[in-house]
This record gives C-alpha cells, sequence and structure tokens, in this order.
C-alpha cells in the first residue's frame, strides 16, 4: 500500500510547493503515451505520461482520476499498483519547487478519449522507449516501471 500522506508530508519537508501526478498506464507489457498537440504553449508535439497538476482542495488520487478523465476519459479508476510510485522534483515555470508523484494502474479496457492539449497516443513496450520522444523524466519513470515488473508489485517497489 502506498502511503499517500507520508508523500505529501516527505515533499513539504522538503520545501516543494506544488504537486503534480501522473500515471503509468499499462496493458500487459505495453503502457500508454500521448503526444502533446503540436500548437500547444507547453512542450509542443512531446510524448509523455497522462499528467497534471493537483488543484487546492484536491488530494493525490483525486487529482489523478479527475487528471486520466480530463487526458484520456477514463470513466473510473480502478485501483493502483500497490508500492509502486516514482518522483522528481522540477522548478514550475512560476518559480515553485515541484514534486511530480507517478502512480501505476491497469487499463481498463475503455476507449481512450484525447484532450485537446493532446493529438495522438500509443502503447509502447520496453524496446520501444529508445524510439519515443518522451522527456527524460518520463523515461526514466517507464524504465524503473519496466524494471520492477508489470505484475506482482509488493511494498518498497518503485522509488519516492
Amino acid at each position: 500500500m502506498i502511503d499517500l500522506q507520508g508523500l505529501v508530508d516527505d515533499a513539504r519537508r522538503d520545501g516543494v510547493g506544488k504537486f503534480v501526478v501522473g500515471a503509468v498506464v499499462h496493458d500487459g507489457d505495453r503502457v500508454l503515451i500521448l503526444r502533446r498537440s503540436a500548437v500547444d504553449d507547453f512542450l509542443p508535439g512531446i510524448e509523455e505520461l497522462p499528467s497534471g497538476g493537483v488543484e487546492d482542495g484536491e488530494d493525490l488520487l483525486g487529482a489523478l482520476a479527475r487528471e486520466l478523465a480530463e487526458e484520456i476519459g477514463l470513466a473510473a479508476m480502478t485501483g493502483l499498483d500497490p508500492g509502486f510510485v516514482a518522483s522528481f522534483d522540477y522548478v514550475s515555470g512560476s518559480g515553485r519547487r515541484a514534486r511530480q508523484y507517478t502512480f501505476a494502474l491497469p487499463y481498463d479496457g475503455g476507449p481512450i478519449t484525447l484532450s485537446a492539449e493532446h493529438e495522438a497516443h500509443r502503447w509502447i513496450s520496453r524496446a520501444d522507449l529508445a524510439k519515443s520522444d518522451l522527456t527524460e523524466e518520463s523515461a526514466r519513470t517507464l524504465r524503473e516501471f519496466f524494471e520492477h515488473g508489470l505484475s506482482g508489485r509488493g511494498p518498497g517497489s518503485g522509488s519516492r
């Protein structure tokens, strides 16, 4: 089980002022990646994992469910893979220290409906990572995910 409050507490102790959540949506040995719209102001054309900022009053899982609904049309989150969470820090455009927590969850089989921020999606395997346009942080998260296997995750897998 993932200690969500512990993640938030650790980040606050580290001076993090902004939270972002992301998802490794997986189906068998493949994971979902999205391509940002070529006309988007933020990282046009880059491939990324579904992700977005935690809004005031939201907890990490509430923000993740909202972002997955907005970005890929996921109707309901069925549950996270226990024990997998990857993270990285960066400085946001507003100058605040931010931390992204990326969780893993199985694909529910429903249709992928993209937001206006994205123009395409595809499923990739570990072998496809080198042929992607993922940011280094997203590629590192996926390498970590693939290294820990696709099933049977237990406490302690993933990073904090």
